[in-house]
């Protein structure tokens, strides 16, 4: 599903985020991606999304390998991963409904389609009341919810998280985290890049940390170690 092998990022100023970097994340999974800031957590997301080519070593994610995408392929990849972000990201001229039925108008969904599939991503987040309210009349959770009904509505085999939780409050948080564990029983892949540690102990799911460009840990529920 997800392999990185041997994996190094060098950017353009020199500075080395990456150092021959190696996981495998199966279908189904659900990881936390921990560490520090500039531990190299981003670069790791923005290789998954193709945003950034590695120096050195293989990604493949869902068979393909994201090296040798050319430019107009790289959409149709990106078509199978689903992204939340901290700050949400919603277009504000656009109610709760619309916001989602735009990720699927963007990949060329028909309307019959959309209107399918919108109310049933919205009644998965619990906003099928609030469909037609703007983001600025949504609280904090409410529009992460959103992002997150946008982010799934066109059936990703990944779903990549980061931050998700990070500008809201504790009750909230438990509330989206129980909407990701929701997803990823649904079987799609969950990948969330994360400093809360009460949620990662919480949630008891297997664990990477990345430390100054290294893999530091590499763990499932009760301590099994994938490092060498």
């Amino acid at each position: 599903m997800i392999l990185f092998s041997n994996v190094s990022m060098t950017y353009d100023n020199g500075v080395k985020a990456l150092e021959n970097v190696n996981f495998f994340i199966d279908k189904g999974e659900f990881v936390f991606l921990v560490g520090s800031s500039a531990a190299g957590k981003s670069t790791i997301i923005k290789l998954m999304m193709r945003e950034l080519t590695p120096t050195d070593g293989t990604i493949i994610i869902n068979e393909t390998n994201t090296s040798v995408l050319t430019h107009k392929q790289i959409p149709y990849f990106r078509r199978k991963i689903g992204v939340v972000f901290q700050d949400f990201r919603l277009l504000p001229n656009k109610n709760a409904y619309d916001n989602v039925a735009y990720a699927m108008e963007i990949v060329g969904a028909s309307r019959k389609e959309i209107r399918k599939n919108v109310p049933n991503v919205l009644s998965l987040v619990g906003l099928t009341a609030k469909a037609k309210m703007f983001p600025s009349e949504l609280s904090g959770g409410e529009q992460q919810r959103v992002a997150l009904a946008r982010a799934i509505v066109n059936n990703p085999s990944v779903l990549i998280a980061d931050e998700p939780t990070g500008n809201l409050d504790p009750e909230t948080t438990m509330e989206i985290m129980q909407i990701l564990d929701d997803i990823n029983k649904r079987g799609t892949t969950v990948v969330m890049a994360t400093h809360a540690e009460k949620i990662v102990d919480m949630m008891q799911r297997r664990v990477i940390e990345v430390d100054h460009g290294l893999i530091a840990r590499d763990e499932k529920k009760g301590g099994y170690s994938y490092v060498d």
